[in-house]
């Protein structure tokens, strides 16, 4: 099995959380927060990232309703998904996600409660979201659906 850097992306219309991971650690952090401006990225900042990590693969999670359904953001991060392919000619996979922002914010939380002493920022969980996209991936990849 090959061993990859990857970078995942859990996209807003106003913030993008960023986090790496590697494959052989499985381990996924949480890195930074992109700001986007009526849905458009901050392509700078996601190319200083591309350049600092130099991933093999990128992931963005794909929200879904409880349901099922495709949910309003599906569009705008269909939009994105091709625009990372058109950029950075990096293969893009698409992680099902339902509340990843959620458990990033009770993540958060239990942090804060177990002695964390700040307030837990959007952009942290943005971030934390990200980390949990690219777990999701994982778990596919080292089940070797993905690939």
């Amino acid at each position: 099995m090959t061993h990859l850097t990857v970078l995942g992306f859990d996209y807003g219309k106003a913030r993008i959380g960023v986090a790496v991971a590697n494959t052989l650690t499985g381990v996924a952090t949480p890195q930074s927060t992109v700001t986007a401006r009526d849905g458009v990225p901050d392509w700078a900042a996601i190319t200083r990232c591309i350049q600092e990590w130099r991933p093999k693969r990128l992931v963005v999670g794909m929200p879904r309703k409880l349901d099922g359904s495709d949910s309003a953001m599906q569009e705008p991060i269909e939009r994105f998904i091709r625009q990372l392919e058109g950029r950075y000619a990096l293969p893009v996979d698409v992680v099902s996600e339902q509340l990843s922002s959620r458990e990033a914010e009770q993540r958060l939380k239990s942090a804060r409660q177990a002695g964390r002493k700040r307030k837990v920022r959007k952009e942290e969980i943005d971030q934390v979201a990200a980390a949990i996209i690219l777990e999701s991936w994982m778990q596919e990849y080292t089940n070797g659906q993905q690939l």
